[in-house]
């Protein structure tokens, strides 16, 4: 984009008039009015304005800079005091005392997860819609006790803090391309009698959302209750402002999560990534597919695309019903008696194991998805199998997986070769030394970006989600996933990422140790600050 500017700027001073300028001009005016570009570039002059007018205080600076000193090394001792991430204190506090003036400032305005009195209610709210419309299944938590007391306590866990209870009696299938889980997506939506939810961080026209959009359209006209939430940032470069009226006047009720505003707040910070599909209560996907032509292979964004997904048929899916549900009562101020949305039309489903859908939000203060990563790594006994698209973990999580493969565990995990963000990427790589020189394994999927956010633990364990092995997804993030006890998925998790392993290039360690220095300090300084990545 900066080529196309400069072209365009320099055939306008030499006044050319032909067909090549005119699109150069046309494309630059297309980047300047998006909305992105407009949103940006208004951030940007509120933070300009912020920093002039500090600079310019001129009358009584030295009380100013004193106040502006005791705000920052204030805030300073209560990040020390916080019960946080040792690594995300560790971002704001260099930079705090870095530039005192203007750190105290810009953390009170960007970080953290500031939330008001009444945004706290609400979420309260959200959080007792879901524990009184799930209930609690201790008699299953204490059968898989018998026979496997440590799932047994991540299950109690996962429905104590997130209040999803583990569910038996459902069928699950395993997608280990978004492609083919796009097939069974569409045949789905087409047998939907009553309703048909959506919730996804992306979505874009092209022949995966246009596909889905047809469907979606036919349904609304059989008088099918079709409701659509996306987020706005993450479809900000992808679909046009208000595309939620759009689809209200199509008859798709659409809730749009976080509007992206021009204004510097911390709630940038929060947006929902989950991937939820729900047809009438009894049948569910979710996994890392958006809804846009990349993740489904139709062309080649970052070189051949792997992602992965999971459908959930049976009492599960009724987990991700009310997330959905949930969810959207919060954005529309509605409060539904979710007893209506049970499933009318269910036919047993017996499936094998376990699977307990759940959720994680960043307001609660429980990080519920570092936790059941965190367990699944500490209590393997054989294997520990991760795909992620991004390797930005924290010392725990480090330490974790050396203990892990010091003490004989398989460690391996997959990440992409082919980066969707350089600066993410090479945090990444910058994670690598100190795990392979543990004796992980790590991989780099060589035909392109690996998408898949996925654990397989000795034969038993798994998860299938949207969780990737950030900040971001672990304490920013809305975010969902499927963990997986004694079902045949769990095999076929595994059996993937053995498959997958051939078309990966191992990362040695003369590898991760013939990197240039000027790499080293970049990655170390990237480092420091990817919990603000």
């Amino acid at each position: 984009m900066i080529e196309v500017i400069f072209s365009a700027l320099f055939a306008g001073l030499w006044g050319g008039g032909d067909g090549h300028t005119k699109t150069l001009l046309k494309k630059l005016l297309k980047f300047l009015t998006l909305r992105v570009t407009l949103v940006g570039l208004s951030i940007l002059a509120q933070a300009g304005i912020l920093i002039f007018a500090l600079v310019q205080f001129d009358i009584n600076f030295v009380e100013f800079y004193a106040f502006s000193l005791v705000l920052s090394l204030g805030i300073v001792l209560w990040l020390i005091n916080r019960n946080t991430n040792p690594a995300y204190k560790i971002a704001w506090i260099v930079p705090i005392l870095l530039f005192p003036i203007f750190g105290g400032m810009f953390y009170l305005l960007l970080g953290g997860n500031h939330m008001g009195f009444h945004s706290k209610k609400k979420m309260q709210g959200i959080q007792r819609k879901i524990a009184n419309n799930l209930h609690t299944n201790d008699g299953l938590i204490h059968r898989v006790k018998t026979r496997d007391p440590q799932a047994a306590g991540l299950m109690r866990y996962i429905q104590t803090y997130a209040y999803c209870p583990p569910c038996e009696n459902t069928a699950t299938k395993y997608y280990a391309l978004g492609e083919l889980a796009f097939a069974d997506m569409k045949a789905e939506l087409r047998r939907a009698k009553h309703y048909i939810f959506l919730e996804y961080f992306i979505i874009e026209h092209g022949t995966m959302w246009d596909e889905i959009l047809a469907i979606l359209r036919e349904k609304v006209a059989e008088g099918v209750d079709v409701r659509v939430i996306y987020d706005d940032l993450g479809c900000v470069m992808t679909l046009p402002y208000r595309y939620d009226l759009e689809l209200e006047a199509m008859g798709i009720r659409c809730c749009v999560f976080n509007p992206f505003l021009p204004v510097l707040n911390s709630h940038f910070n929060h947006r929902d990534h989950r991937k939820i599909l729900v047809v009438d209560g009894h049948t569910a996907f979710t996994g890392g597919i958006n809804l846009a032509d990349e993740y489904i292979n139709a062309y080649p964004k970052y070189g051949h695309w792997k992602d992965t997904a999971i459908l959930l048929r049976g009492e599960a899916a009724w987990n991700l019903t009310v997330l959905f549900l949930s969810t959207w009562d919060h954005l529309r101020g509605e409060d539904e008696s979710l007893s209506s949305f049970l499933p009318k039309e269910s036919p047993p489903v017996y499936g094998k194991g376990v699977v307990q859908p759940f959720a994680d939000n960043p307001l609660d203060e429980e990080a519920v998805s570092q936790t059941v990563y965190l367990h699944l790594i500490n209590t393997a006994t054989r294997y520990v199998y991760i795909n992620t698209p991004y390797l930005v973990i924290d010392n725990e999580t480090v330490v974790a997986l050396t203990s892990a493969a010091k003490r004989g565990v398989d460690v391996r995990i997959i990440t992409p070769h082919i980066p969707d963000k350089w600066f993410v990427h090479a945090v990444t790589r910058a994670n690598y030394e100190v795990l392979v020189q543990a004796g992980v394994r790590i991989y780099e999927y060589t035909p392109g970006f690996n998408h898949a956010k996925t654990f397989a633990v000795d034969d038993t364990l798994g998860v299938v989600g949207t969780i990737n092995m950030d900040f971001r997804s672990l304490y920013l993030h809305f975010e969902c996933g499927a963990l997986l006890y004694d079902t045949d998925t769990v095999r076929d998790v595994r059996d993937d990422f053995l498959q997958t392993l051939r078309r990966c290039q191992i990362i040695s360690l003369a590898d991760c140790r013939s990197v240039r220095l000027y790499q080293k300090l970049g990655r170390a300084l990237l480092r420091m600050f990817a919990p603000l990545m």
